[in-house]
């Protein structure tokens, strides 16, 4: 599966240089608002000592780590909702995202120009939210007007589903009214605010406040902080856009390649084998098990089999995070 993050903030705030630290991309920073016409694409590898490990034992010729695709969104601004700056044309590039990581600029000086002129990151953080749900409500509005019509249909079958999915929009509509994200309602629709947050707090510990803390919580959301001055790399953000969006990690070993797969946590044994081809998950018969401790461990995949540490499982065995997997298909 493709994972991709978008990463949103007001202009100037740091979101092209972490792109260039994650990506090591070069990509044109500028101090001045929509340096970013196009969102700027890159691919970036998930780090995973296991997988290293595995590849080295197996003496694999091909390591094929897990990636994240992430896209730098030219800065938001009041009124990008209605089109203000390049507003709408970025907006459309979010909704194709799995999750957004908001970057939220925390450090003083004067130096870097403020699109807001002073620097208060739970101001621009409630900006760029209110955007995002200005932008979903008028989607939810639209399909409100055409769900009502439908929910007065005579077919009694696609009528009542037309009023269960009018009840869902309401509810949309009402929380977007109060600011709130819509997390788990109208998946259909590919809204905004129901994408998953994290936010990176570009300072220094100290320029965190305890009501920003809490602000973010209250959106059920996550967050890191980190000094984008002065960052090399930054492997927790992708830890922690895996932990938002409930993914793990299974993999595969051998001679010819080691490779991570992701997978949403709760899949079983068949939907994980379909993410190694779509076929695997039709034709699956079994899989024979191990976690990845317990194969380097034993050396190798005969040893583990030796030992007795290979387990046999079928369609019902939900896949752990780590598990190294050998699917048995017809």
């Amino acid at each position: 599966m493709k994972l991709s993050i978008g990463i949103v903030g007001l202009p100037n705030v740091g979101k092209s240089t972490l792109f260039k630290i994650l990506t090591k991309n070069e990509v044109n920073i500028a101090n001045y608002p929509f340096a970013t016409i196009d969102p700027n694409v890159g691919i970036v590898i998930v780090p995973d000592e296991r997988l290293d490990k595995l590849a080295v034992m197996s003496q694999s010729a091909k390591k094929i780590p897990a990636v994240v695709e992430f896209y730098d969104i030219a800065g938001l601004v009041k009124g990008a909702n209605k089109g203000e700056g390049l507003g709408n044309q970025f907006l459309s590039h979010i909704r194709e995202t799995n999750a957004i990581v908001m970057v939220l600029r925390c450090f003083g000086g004067e130096e870097i120009i403020h699109v807001e002129k002073t620097v208060d990151p739970i101001r621009d953080m409630e900006i760029i939210n209110s955007e995002l749900a200005l932008k979903d409500l008028d989607t939810v509005e639209k399909v409100m007007k055409k769900a009502e019509g439908e929910a007065k249909t005579t077919s009694t079958s696609s009528a009542q589903a037309a009023k269960k999915y009018l009840e869902d929009l309401k509810k949309a509509k009402t929380l977007l009214e109060q600011n709130k994200p819509i997390y788990g309602l109208l998946s259909d629709l590919n809204l905004l605010t129901a994408k998953k947050q994290l936010y990176l707090l570009n300072g220094r510990p100290e320029d965190i406040s305890e009501e920003l803390k809490k602000k973010i919580a209250d959106r059920e959301a996550a967050y890191i902080i980190t000094d984008l001055s002065d960052a090399s790399d930054i492997p927790e953000l992708v830890k922690k856009a895996y932990e938002i969006l409930n993914l793990i990690s299974f993999l595969t070993t051998g001679e010819d390649e080691s490779r991570a797969w992701t997978i949403e946590r709760g899949a079983k044994a068949p939907q994980a084998a379909g993410v190694i081809h779509t076929d695997f998950e039709k034709k699956f018969i079994r899989a024979d098990v191990i976690n990845w401790q317990k194969l380097l461990e034993a050396g190798n995949w005969t040893a583990a089999k030796q030992k007795g540490w290979l387990r046999t499982e079928g369609k019902e065995y939900v896949v752990q995070d780590g598990d190294v997997l050998e699917i048995k298909h017809g």
